[in-house]
């Protein structure tokens, strides 16, 4: 059986400021335009956790049970490394699943009924990620999709939940969320092009290549900065300090682009998780100031 400390690496905690992140940028931008409605945010957050935790068990189990991890370079997993059994991971994963159901539940209640079709197609993408017979992370899709739920959905989601409104200060806070999740990826799948590529899993990585992918890194990060930009022009001025998540975002881009590989690579995921939740702490911070 696998100890405690190996299911908490399972759940892999380094990613988790890619769930907290949106949740923080949606609620800034919900403080401005309207107000902040707390019990909401707390919820939101309860199901971005749930299901960034559930996908990185989700992956554990279908990476695990196909040999994608027999040769990984980065953090254990728990089927790959035998820590545990398939059928105990992807019960986790189904519980995660089910706690960001039952806090789904209860916003959509309080909020608008359609939101459960939302969520469910959100449950939908986190197990096809790897899951299935045709798992779209494997066709290159991976990052298209985490810019849309972990970016577009999350973002506009909790601001929407709070002020069931549309507000477009949202939808560019979503874009600089989304670009940096999306980075992580691209560092993680950068990473494992050697052993993705003896596996069969095409990532948008392995299309590419590795100098183009090092280079979509850097786009990427620019992406971000330009959306800080965006929320201010929209808000307020005052969310220009989100340009500050360069400083943490600086050393991973000249790991990235300075031609790192393998374990190398590993603290990128890091160093990009610690930007994404610079650029939401700041703009949000922002925002609620200037309220």
């Amino acid at each position: 059986m696998a100890t405690p400390g190996e299911w908490l690496a399972g759940a892999r905690p380094r990613t988790l400021p890619a769930a907290v992140s949106p949740v923080l940028a949606g609620t800034g931008v919900a403080a401005y335009v309207d107000e902040a409605v707390a019990w909401k945010a707390l919820l939101a957050l309860v199901v971005s956790l749930a299901l960034q935790v559930a996908v990185n068990y989700a992956n554990d189990y279908s990476d695990g049970i196909r040999g994608t991890d027999a040769e990984r370079v980065g953090p254990m997993r728990l089927v790959g490394s035998g820590a545990a059994t398939p059928g105990a991971v992807k019960r986790a994963a189904f519980v995660a699943f089910g706690i960001a159901a039952v806090a789904g539940v209860v916003l959509a209640a309080t909020t608008a009924w359609w939101l459960l079709a939302v969520g469910a197609v959100s449950v939908m993408a986190a197990w096809f990620y790897t899951g299935g017979s045709k798992p779209y992370g494997y066709l290159g899709l991976g990052e298209v999709m985490v810019f849309v739920f972990f970016g577009l959905v999350a973002v506009v989601g909790t601001t929407y939940v709070q002020t069931e409104s549309w507000e477009p200060p949202a939808l560019f806070a979503a874009v600089g969320v989304g670009a940096l999740a999306c980075a992580i990826l691209v560092a993680n799948n950068l990473r494992d092009i050697p052993s993705d590529t003896e596996a069969g899993k095409r990532t948008l990585a392995v299309k590419l290549g590795p100098d183009r992918t090092r280079a979509l890194y850097a786009l990427l990060v620019l992406a971000a900065a330009a959306a800080v930009v965006a929320v201010a022009v929209s808000t307020t001025w005052w969310a220009l300090a989100g340009l500050a998540f360069l400083g943490p975002a600086a050393p991973a881009v000249r790991t990235v682009t300075g031609g790192a590989t393998g374990p190398d690579l590993v603290p990128v995921l890091q160093q990009t998780g610690l930007a994404e939740l610079a650029w939401a702490v700041l703009v949000s911070g922002a925002l609620i100031l200037a309220a």
